[in-house]
């Protein structure tokens, strides 16, 4: 006698019955990537299929999101303006500030999350206020986070992700929108944030380079697997609503022991690098395009059920036609 598991794949029906994960538009939020200007909407080259664009060309792209379904967008803001603190990031007139309002004017029920970083605003870029000596100070820059956070919730963010990697600056945002009448605006936390090799076509279509050295010294160290739980219950105990993994791929192990210590809800965010691969591998006939539902799903099945990913137009399409 031995199982038989077969007896369970024997048609699409008793497969589908049985089928222990599924995606959903409902666990997707879109990024979406603005620049100043007018009538401008550019593919960015390294990501095929994403664009920037000036916000009085979003209406359509809106309009397109919401048909299918996708009601979360996560939003970047590309200044033309840098300086060495970042003004351009909590100028009530900013590039975000300005995107927030017109995707609520425009799509009132549409879910808006804004990045809370400093990389792409400062000159230096990198996602903090400098010493002397180039390093990253940390208290200093929680006050600039904080001024960030609050100039997005004023514009009418509903949720700030604060992507920066600083020690306690979930706790400084937290107590920043309580303070302005904002409790109610939620954090999801770039909890455990990696140093990775896979953010290289973000920071072209971000203009967030830095112009010295590397951000490993306060960014994790991608050996590391028991430290990103010291920083998820760090987030968790000083206010986060959502934490998140990212890179997602490569770090699957994060997410499901996210999940299995944490009664949280986890985010994962399917970064640029892994987007542009699997895109280049289909664009030449490596693989067939199905392989994205697979991947994608992979981030769901070891444990997060929000999913940043630039796929989300393409994987909803699928989803609405069923074409699984």
């Amino acid at each position: 006698m031995f199982n038989r598991t077969r007896r369970l794949r024997t048609n699409k029906v008793l497969r589908d019955m049985v089928r222990e994960n599924k995606l959903s538009t409902e666990n997707f939020i879109y990024p979406l990537f603005f620049v100043e200007g007018n009538n401008i909407k550019e593919e960015i080259s390294t990501m095929p299929g994403v664009f920037h664009f000036s916000v009085d060309m979003i209406k359509e792209e809106l309009n397109e999101l919401i048909s299918l379904g996708i009601k979360k967008v996560l939003v970047f803001g590309v200044p033309n303006h840098k300086d060495s603190i970042g003004s351009e990031s909590f100028n009530d007139e900013g590039i975000v500030q300005m995107a927030v309002k017109e995707i609520k004017k425009h799509s009132p029920d549409m879910f808006v999350i804004t990045d809370v970083c400093m990389c792409q605003y400062t000159d230096h870029g990198h996602c903090g206020i400098l010493s002397d000596i180039g390093v990253v100070k940390n208290d200093i820059t929680l006050d600039y986070l904080s001024k960030i956070a609050l100039s997005h919730a004023l514009s009418g963010a509903d949720m700030v992700a604060p992507s920066d990697m600083m020690d306690g600056r979930v706790s400084a945002i937290r107590q920043t929108l309580d303070n302005n009448g904002f409790k109610y605006v939620s954090i999801m936390a770039y909890s455990a944030k990696y140093a990775s090799n896979f953010y290289g076509p973000f920071r072209e279509a971000a203009h967030s380079a830095p112009s010295f050295g590397d951000r490993k010294t306060y960014q994790m160290d991608f050996s590391n697997s028991d430290e990103a739980l010291i920083e998820i219950e760090s987030d968790i105990e000083e206010g986060a609503d959502i934490i998140m993994v990212k890179p997602a791929l490569s770090y699957l192990d994060i997410i499901r022991r996210a999940k299995d210590n944490f009664n949280i809800p986890i985010a994962a965010y399917n970064v640029s690098g892994e987007y542009s691969m699997i895109k280049n591998a289909i664009s030449q006939g490596l693989v067939s395009d199905d392989i994205i539902y697979e991947i994608v799903l992979s981030i769901k099945r070891a444990g997060a059920g929000i999913i940043i990913t630039y796929f989300a137009k393409e994987l909803a399409k699928k989803i609405n036609n069923e074409n699984l």
